[in-house]
């Protein structure tokens, strides 16, 4: 192809901007709105289920949050690995083979979904018993994940369509869906809880009409737009390229099954302390720090494509300009995030449970430990995902992996020597040990990209 048309289809590509430091925040706003979004109106749901249910309703969704976790893990993998393989093949003008890798991920995650949501409920009371579910809040974590198991399709599609409008360059599009998607939870969570009182049934039904909008919304989008540079093609049944996505979306999958591990034995470690109370504690934080996080999320996902596409380009002076404003970005938020989390403890865990009650006050104990963590939770994410962006799954998984190690191997321990605190300390003596672990890989591999 001559240099002249390359020029032309460079022209009309969003992704091939001279960005800055203030035109790249602008490109990744809609995603971090959209995540930003996302954590607030889970958030929500959170709060309706602790006050319009009870926290035993809000111990039992903190229990069955692994199955989720395995879902988001599964679908972000496939998105994030695809989008890195579809922007470098973008970059290298394959449109045609895009378009087609595109197809494929859609339709598998759509397949998978449907194959976990059959087998979660063929097996649903083993699986709770597994996860821990106690006597007392085993009758909600049935009803919640029994409803909830029925729109993982939905789910997963969500998940891959937030990812790929980005690598699509439509950011904004995608961010209007995911706010639809979120207003209608919180609007069905408000009717179903509190209108019609269906308890933790209501919430999860609410949550699913959450993740099907976006999803339905994606897939017209991309039936209907044959102008964009994404849309639904012929996929054909390409081994090499689901392969290829999956290998390098690992470290995102990594990630959310270590999410669910240390889930799990965050419950464990608090139920044997302090019993239902300390669980809901520690799904007042979990989920805290997932709100907390999404900036970072969002951020690391709305660049991701950027990098790639520069990467496929062989462009190495833009790409080292990227990552440095993204570093930059990742430190200014992450001094910001700290601060503001150890200052507005109380006010956050009296959101959920009302001040001087037994959860409040083990939240709020938790609230003056557990954001230190937040100092290095960005620089992890986005490592990560940088990794994951010049096509080096290997090294991300190895991130994800050792992270969540760490974080797992504190909660066992540090609670046998420092009881509850220990719990508190194990994410952020965690998150300091995979940053330092993070900073060292990267300056060994930052010689040799492009």
């Amino acid at each position: 192809m001559s240099s002249e048309a390359i020029d032309t289809q460079t022209a009309g590509n969003v992704l091939a901007e001279d960005f800055n430091a203030y035109t790249l925040l602008g490109f990744a706003a809609p995603t971090i709105f959209m995540m930003l979004f996302f954590g607030l109106y889970t958030i929500v749901d959170i709060i309706f289920v602790a006050r319009g249910v009870n926290t035993d309703a809000l111990s039992a969704i903190n229990i069955v949050t692994p199955v989720i976790n395995l879902i988001v893990g599964l679908s972000t993998m496939l998105a994030t690995g695809a989008s890195a393989l579809i922007a470098r093949k973008m970059g290298n003008n394959k449109l045609a083979e895009a378009r087609g890798n595109f197809s494929l991920i859609v339709a598998t995650a759509a397949m998978t979904g449907i194959v976990i949501a059959i087998s979660g409920l063929l097996f649903l009371d083993p699986l709770l018993e597994k996860l821990g579910a106690s006597t007392q809040i085993l009758p909600f974590c049935r009803d919640y994940l029994g409803t909830l198991l029925f729109f993982t399709p939905m789910n997963m599609l969500q998940v891959i369509f937030a990812c790929l409008f980005v690598t699509a360059g439509r950011p904004g599009f995608g961010m209007m869906i995911g706010v639809a998607g979120g207003l209608a939870n919180a609007l069905f969570d408000y009717l179903l809880i509190i209108v019609f009182p269906m308890g933790i049934t209501g919430a999860a039904l609410a949550t699913g009409i959450g993740y099907a909008i976006p999803a339905i919304a994606g897939l017209v989008f991309f039936c209907c737009n044959r102008r964009g540079t994404l849309f639904f093609s012929k996929p054909g049944l390409n081994f090499s390229v689901l392969a290829e996505s999956i290998c390098n979306g690992s470290s995102e999958m990594v990630g959310q099954l270590a999410t669910a591990v240390t889930t799990f034995l965050f419950n464990i470690a608090m139920m044997r302390l302090l019993g239902e109370d300390g669980v809901a504690a520690i799904t007042i934080m979990i989920y805290t720090q997932f709100l907390l996080s999404t900036f970072f999320i969002g951020f690391s996902m709305g660049v991701a494509p950027v990098i790639s596409y520069n990467y496929g380009r062989r462009d190495k002076d833009k790409l080292k300009q990227i990552i440095a404003i993204c570093l930059g970005v990742t430190g200014a938020a992450s001094l910001a995030t700290t601060t503001v989390t150890l200052v507005s403890g109380g006010m956050l865990a009296g959101i959920f449970s009302p001040p001087g009650s037994t959860v409040y006050t083990i939240a709020r104990a938790g609230f003056l430990i557990f954001p230190l963590a937040f100092l290095f939770i960005g620089f992890n994410i986005f490592g990560s995902a940088m990794f994951t962006a010049l096509s080096n799954g290997r090294i991300s998984a190895a991130l994800s992996f050792f992270r969540s190690l760490l974080i797992a191997l504190c909660i066992i321990a540090l609670p046998h020597y420092l009881g509850v605190n220990g719990i508190w300390m194990a994410v952020p003596l965690a998150e300091l040990v995979s940053f330092i672990m993070a900073l060292g890989l990267f300056t060994k591999a930052a010689g040799s990209y492009p």
